[in-house]
C-alpha cells in the first residue's frame, strides 16, 4: 500500500515524498488506518519497521483536520520515550514529517539545560517528545500544562517498564484530565506489558507484523563461543579480518565499555563509547562520527543505546548478552532496519550458556553456532577432569621428593629461581607487545 492511496493533507504527502516514502511498512499498513480513526493501539513493533511513522502520520493528519490555537503551556500531543537518544530521533522524525505544516513539535529530555526547553513549553506545543523524568520536573515547575492533551503515545513502553518508569508514567497520566487517544508501541509483550495495555487502553486495536517477541527475518544471527578472557581479542580479530567498517557494541556495565574502548584503540581500530556517564554533548559527538564513518567501532550499554537509528548499519555485536533476554530483541533492532539486512553477532562464554537458552527460547528457534579458529573454547568436563587429575598428581608427587631430595634442596643456588622468573616476565612482557602490533593489521584492509 503505498502513502499517496491514504488520505493524508497535501503537505504531509509532500513531506513524505521529500523523505523518500513511498510504500507502507506492514505495521504501518495495519496501525495508521485505525489510529486515523482515534482508535487506541497496541503495537507489537521492533525498531527499523517504521513504528514512529506509524503512530506520527494520524496524529499529524488528526491534528490538521482540526487546528486549535495552542495556549501558553499546551500540549495537544506527548510521546513519551524511555531516553535521550530516543527522544532526539523520534522528534526529528516527527519534524520531517510535518516540515511543511505549521506546527511546534519540541522535545525535553535530561542532559541539557533547562531554560531553552522551558521558553519553548511556554509557547504551547502541538507535538511534545519526552522522557518521563525530565517531564515531571518541567510539570513540577509549573513549565508545561497536560490537562488538554489528545493524543498519547509510549514508545518502546517495554523499555519503561524495564527501567522503573512506571511510576513516573501514572504522575503525568494523572495530569491529563481530558479524552485522549492512547498508543502503546513495544518490541516485546511480558505479561508486565499486556497488564499495562488493559489497565490504559480501551478496545484497542492490535496491531502485530510478525510473531511476538519475533526478530526481523532480515537479520542473520550467529553465535560464537569463545572464553570470556579472549572476547576483547576477538573483537579486534573479527572487525579486522573482516574489514568491519561499522559495528555497534553492546556492554553492560560501563567500565566494561571503557576497558574494550582503550583495547581498540590500542589496536588500531577507532571507536568510541556511549553510556550514562557521559554528557549529552559528548554522546551526540560520538553517534555523529559514527554515522559519518570517522569512528569503526561505538560501544554501549543498553541505556544509552535506546533510540540509536544508524542507516545501513551492518553489524551489532553483543559483547555481553544482555540480562534480560528482551533486550536482545531491542538490542539487534538496531541492524536489518526497513527492509535492508544486517549481521546479529554474539560472543558467548560458558557462564553465558543459561542466557543463550532463555534468548532462544523466546525466539523460537536455535542461533547457529560458529566456532572462530584459534578461539576455541575447551570441552568442560575434560578440562575438569584434567584439572582434577594433576592436582591429584601434585598430592602424590611432594611425599616421594620430601622423603628422597630433602637434603638438596638445602643447597640449590638462591638466585635460580628469581633470575628465571624475571627472565620470564621479560619474554611475557615482549610478546605482549610483539602480540598488540600483531593486532593492528591495517595492511591487511582493504
Amino acid at each position: 500500500m503505498k502513502f499517496s492511496s491514504y488520505s493524508f493533507t497535501p503537505e504531509i504527502l509532500r513531506a513524505l515524498d521529500a523523505c523518500n516514502y513511498d510504500q507502507m511498512t506492514p505495521v504501518q499498513q495495519q496501525a495508521i488506518p485505525a489510529a486515523g480513526r482515534g482508535k487506541d493501539i497496541l503495537a507489537n513493533a521492533q525498531t527499523g519497521t517504521g513504528k514512529t511513522a506509524a503512530f506520527a502520520l494520524p496524529i499529524l493528519q488528526q491534528i490538521a483536520d482540526t487546528p486549535k490555537d495552542i495556549h501558553s503551556g499546551s500540549v495537544r500531543a506527548l510521546i513519551l520515550v524511555p531516553t535521550r537518544e530516543l527522544a532526539a530521533q523520534v522528534t526529528e522524525n516527527v519534524q520531517a514529517y510535518s516540515q511543511f505544516m505549521s506546527l511546534n513539535v519540541v522535545s525535553v529530555y535530561g542532559g541539557v539545560k533547562m531554560e531553552t526547553q522551558t521558553k519553548q513549553l511556554k509557547q504551547g506545543v502541538d507535538v511534545l517528545v519526552a522522557t518521563p523524568g525530565r517531564l515531571l520536573e518541567h510539570l513540577q515547575l509549573n513549565n508545561t500544562n497536560l490537562a488538554n492533551v489528545e493524543h498519547l503515545v509510549l514508545d518502546e513502553a517495554d523499555r519503561m517498564l524495564d527501567m522503573g518508569f512506571i511510576t513516573d508514567i501514572r504522575k503525568i497520566l494523572e495530569s491529563i484530565s481530558n479524552n485522549f487517544q492512547t498508543m502503546l508501541f513495544s518490541a516485546t509483550l511480558s505479561q508486565q506489558m499486556k497488564h499495562l495495555a488493559n489497565e490504559l487502553l480501551t478496545s484497542p486495536v492490535i496491531v502485530s507484523a510478525s510473531k511476538e517477541n519475533s526478530t526481523a527475518s532480515t537479520i542473520k544471527h550467529v553465535i560464537h563461543p569463545v572464553e570470556q578472557r579472549r572476547k576483547q581479542e576477538l573483537l579486534s580479530e573479527l572487525i579486522g579480518t573482516k574489514n568491519w567498517k561499522q559495528v555497534l557494541v553492546f556492554v553492560n556495565t560501563k567500565e566494561a565499555a571503557n576497558n574494550i574502548v582503550k583495547e581498540l584503540k590500542l589496536d588500531g581500530i577507532k571507536a568510541d563509547v556511549c553510556h550514562g556517564d557521559k554528557g549529552q554533548g559528548a554522546r551526540r559527538r560520538a553517534l555523529t562520527e559514527f554515522k559519518e564513518g570517522k569512528i569503526r567501532a561505538l560501544v554501549a550499554t543498553d541505556v544509552a543505546a535506546r533510540g540509536l537509528d544508524v542507516q545501513g548499519l551492518k553489524h551489532v555485536v553483543n559483547f555481553d548478552l544482555p540480562f534480560l533476554a528482551e533486550d536482545y530483541i531491542h538490542r539487534i533492532g538496531r541492524t536489518g532496519r526497513a527492509g535492508e539486512t544486517g549481521n546479529a553477532v554474539s560472543f558467548v562464554c560458558r557462564e553465558e550458556e543459561h542466557g543463550l537458552a532463555d534468548i532462544e527460547a523466546m525466539i523460537g528457534y536455535k542461533i547457529e553456532r560458529q566456532v572462530v579458529k584459534g578461539y576455541e573454547v575447551s570441552n568442560r568436563d575434560r578440562l575438569i577432569a584434567d584439572i582434577s587429575g594433576r592436582a591429584s598428581h601434585e598430592r602424590r608427587q611432594p611425599r616421594r621428593n620430601k622423603a628422597v631430595g630433602e637434603e638438596k634442596v638445602e643447597h640449590k643456588p638462591k638466585t635460580t629461581a628469581p633470575t628465571k622468573k624475571a627472565s620470564k616476565g621479560k619474554h611475557r612482557k615482549t610478546s605482549a607487545k610483539l602480540h598488540r602490533k600483531g593486532n593492528v593489521a591495517a595492511p591487511k584492509q582493504k
